[in-house]
């Protein structure tokens, strides 16, 4: 495993409080992260966002640009569907 920093967190099925942690760590170190999310996860990706520049605004944490688009995908029965996805930055503000 490398030990370079990562700038992204990827939204998946663990709890909440879980992603708002570790991109608070990041943030720690980093000036910005990014919340990356497609289909089902992009509402939690947008609540871990919100959380951090809302109940952290004395931190100095603010939401950045947001990105939106979709992936083609294959689905398990051979059909291609598009899933959406969405990309949100969350910096210090000043960065």
């Amino acid at each position: 495993m490398s030990t370079e920093t990562r700038d992204t967190i990827f939204i998946g099925k663990k709890p909440l409080m879980a992603y708002v942690t570790s991109a608070l760590i990041q943030l720690a170190n980093l000036p910005a992260v990014n919340i990356k999310a497609r289909g089902l996860s992009i509402g939690r990706a947008v609540d871990v966002a919100q959380i951090i520049a809302r109940k952290t605004e004395n931190a100095g944490y603010s939401i950045g640009d947001i990105k939106i688009g979709s992936e083609s995908l294959e689905s398990q029965d051979g059909r291609t569907r598009n899933v959406s996805t969405i990309e949100i930055e969350v910096k210090r503000i000043g960065s």
